[in-house]
């Protein structure tokens, strides 16, 4: 390297360490082509440099890190939200959302038959397939709850509902698509396939922070998030990979099956339900 910066005209070279409070040490470097190179004077000031620039860097550095920590375990929106010192229990907003909760179908047999590396495996290629949809339909996946995975599309104050609606429709006929595609490439492996449960439902649910004063989850929570949680489990019993709400099918573009009135725990009133068109590879859970 050295050589190289000579045959290219330089005449002096430093590298000085830049230590961090936590005692990582990182390292800045100078090169300069001028005549007689750093002089005593000019090497003193570029160290008081390096130690100033040192702090920053360090700020900047556990800044990134903390931004990425939060995007991986608690979603983009969510995690600026917290770096942003949202972190007080019980603070919150109502929002409106497409609640999306799907479930692993037939996991518990799984696990009582499968070693637990495949068992492993099995998920993370279930959970890879459903952010990966959700969030290239702008939505946010919020937490993975054992084998199930809870995820908004958000809608902005005077946002038409229906947009939202067909991000959410787009992306779980990706998911069906994409997990028919990983199913080939499982069953070539000698793996289960992946069988899979969605609901889809719109309303209002209570974005913010909940649990102990020492241990927080930021989530949504609400009457809203229950019915998808009934929605999904109404689905697995109507052999439907994916099921709607009325409410979801009301503001949806494009016309849904309506697949009848249930009752769902909890509800003290029958609910229509609804269901779009699948691909053959996933049209339903039979």
């Amino acid at each position: 390297m050295l050589g190289q910066f000579k045959g290219d005209g330089g005449t002096d070279y430093a590298a000085m360490p830049m230590i961090c409070s936590s005692g990582e040490i990182n390292s800045i470097t100078w090169l300069t082509d001028r005549a007689g190179g750093f002089s005593d004077d000019e090497i003193a000031g570029l160290a008081n440099v390096a130690n100033a620039l040192a702090i920053i860097v360090e700020l900047q550095a556990t800044r990134r890190i903390a931004r990425h920590l939060m995007d991986t375990y608690v979603g983009h929106r969510t995690g600026e939200r917290v770096l942003s010192g949202a972190i007080t229990r019980g603070s919150g907003e109502a929002i409106r959302a497409v609640v999306w909760l799907c479930d692993l179908r037939g996991f518990t047999a799984l696990t009582d038959s499968l070693a637990r590396d495949r068992v492993i495996g099995l998920l993370n290629d279930y959970f890879e397939a459903m952010v990966d949809v959700v969030t290239a339909e702008g939505g946010e996946p919020l937490k993975f709850m054992g084998d199930g995975m809870l995820a908004i599309f958000e809608l902005g104050a005077t946002e038409d509902p229906g947009d939202r609606c067909a991000a959410a429709l787009r992306a779980a006929r990706a998911a069906a698509e994409k997990v028919a595609a990983r199913n080939l490439e499982r069953r070539s492996a000698g793996e289960p396939a992946i069988r899979f449960g969605l609901a889809l439902h719109l309303g209002e649910v209570s974005y913010g922070n909940i649990g102990a004063p020492t241990r927080l989850d930021f989530t949504v929570i609400g009457p809203a998030v229950n019915q998808a949680a009934r929605l999904e489990k109404l689905g697995h019993e109507l052999g439907r990979t994916v099921v709607t709400s009325a409410s979801f099918a009301a503001a949806a573009p494009e016309s849904l099956e309506n697949i009848g009135r249930h009752s769902l725990r909890g509800v003290s009133e029958a609910q229509e339900v609804f269901a779009p068109i699948l691909s053959n590879a996933a049209g339903s859970t039979h």
